[in-house]
């Protein structure tokens, strides 16, 4: 059932020169470009289309619980008319785009039952048309889609991505080596500073809350980069973030970021929304992990966070065993303790910069937060469904008394625990 696209073929680079050999600057990379998308058919055959200034490779599975198709291409520059992808067309509820990571983009069809691709292949450009990459999906029965889904290889970076990611990292371990040739070994100690992990949510395929015109990763990807560029100012700490571009990072990623690094603080900025029925909010609000939420609208924020993996189409992993829901357990408790510290002092500093929401510290399960060694808070910021607060996010000013706040919170927080560790530790 799984399908692998191929491309027609492509004219060679042309003969080698004979003149001497010169070492020219790298040019940037030319990413192809979509330039439209349609679906076309019924509840039993429907079609895709996308058109692309030239031919691409492409690879697509299946995913349950809810049905997807995952389609995997090489980096690819998505400019499609607004709103396209949110309005579907028989077997397909919609469809979403975008980055999942440097080198590759994925596009994501909402299913609206069980499904397979029948038919998938490109069409290289011809008689002034487009190339298009096309997909036929057609209906199936579940029995014969749980077993499509048994039969197919383990779908975490296909080849269309794995491919071109594999050489890009060739690339940069040829250029790393011609410097460590022309360079003396770094012999600098290790820096002992602090690290701090910046996690501005969403990216890529994943926009989160859209509103007025505004999409939550970016208004979350500025400010996280603007609280880095204050901390990394100030020198006491070390800074990662779990992005810095429009690129999806799977939620156990971000995760394991800050644990693989030792993080002393992880802070996941997001940027809220109701929907219009549910009536008006404003203001920040800062949530710690618990397992259960503080509130029916934490629960409900929670629930749809943790979905961010199902949008990007990625498989969850299994859960923990009961031995290691123990140990993990006992550890996180006081990460917890440390967690809720540092948000207590992080809403009374933030308080002074903006408006906070009538109940600014609350609880709930979100992913993010469950590193059992790293204190994690996720902030949202605001309501990018209420006019005030969407001002303010996109207002350069708040932004800065707000990462001002914010690292004066990371410096009476890290302070603290410093000097509780000592200089050896």
């Amino acid at each position: 059932m799984l399908c692998a696209g191929a491309t027609g073929a492509h004219a060679s680079e042309g003969a080698p020169s004979s003149a001497p050999a010169t070492t020219a600057p790298a040019a940037a990379p030319s990413f192809p470009v979509a330039m439209d998308a349609r679906l076309a058919g019924d509840d039993k055959q429907t079609r895709f289309v996308l058109d692309l200034d030239k031919s691409i490779p492409f690879r697509a599975f299946t995913l349950a619980d809810p049905y997807r198709v995952v389609v995997d291409l090489p980096q690819v520059n998505f400019h499609l008319a607004a709103g396209v992808g949110n309005a579907g067309r028989g077997l397909v509820k919609a469809f979403r785009y975008g980055l999942v990571m440097p080198g590759g983009s994925r596009i994501v069809f909402d299913l609206a039952g069980p499904a397979k691709i029948s038919n998938s292949y490109v069409l290289d450009p011809d008689n002034g048309q487009p190339a298009r990459l096309v997909l036929e999906f057609s209906q199936v029965d579940q029995a014969t889609f749980d077993q499509s889904l048994q039969a197919a290889s383990q779908p975490q970076l296909r080849p269309a991505i794995a491919d071109a990611v594999s050489t890009a990292s060739s690339a940069a371990a040829t250029q790393n080596n011609d410097n460590n040739d022309a360079k003396p070994a770094n012999t600098a100690p290790a820096d002992r500073r602090p690290l701090i992990v910046i996690d501005p949510g969403h990216g890529g395929i994943d926009n989160g809350t859209q509103a007025n015109g505004q999409s939550e990763k970016n208004l979350v990807l500025a400010f996280g980069l603007a609280l880095r560029d204050r901390i990394e100012k100030g020198g006491k700490y070390r800074v990662v973030m779990t992005r810095s571009d429009d690129t999806f990072i799977p939620l156990d990623e971000r995760v394991k970021i800050a644990r693989d690094q030792s993080a002393a603080l992880f802070v996941s900025i997001h940027a809220d929304s109701l929907p219009r029925k549910e009536g008006d909010a404003q203001g920040a609000t800062i949530y710690t992990l618990s397992d259960k939420a503080s509130d029916a609208e934490a629960a409900r924020l929670a629930e749809t966070e943790n979905r961010a993996d199902a949008i990007g189409g990625v498989n969850l992993k299994e859960e923990p065993t009961e031995v290691a829901d123990i140990l993990i357990d006992l550890a996180q408790r006081e990460t917890r303790t440390f967690s809720n510290r540092f948000a207590h002092l992080l809403a009374n500093d933030m308080k002074s910069t903006t408006r906070m929401y009538k109940h600014p510290l609350k609880s709930a399960g979100f992913r993010v937060l469950k590193a059992p060694d790293v204190p994690s808070v996720l902030v949202e910021l605001g309501y990018v469904s209420n006019k005030s607060d969407l001002d303010h996010l996109i207002s350069e000013n708040w932004r800065s008394k707000n990462v001002e706040a914010m690292t004066q919170a990371i410096d009476q927080f890290l302070a603290k625990r410093m000097a509780t560790a000592g200089p050896a530790n």
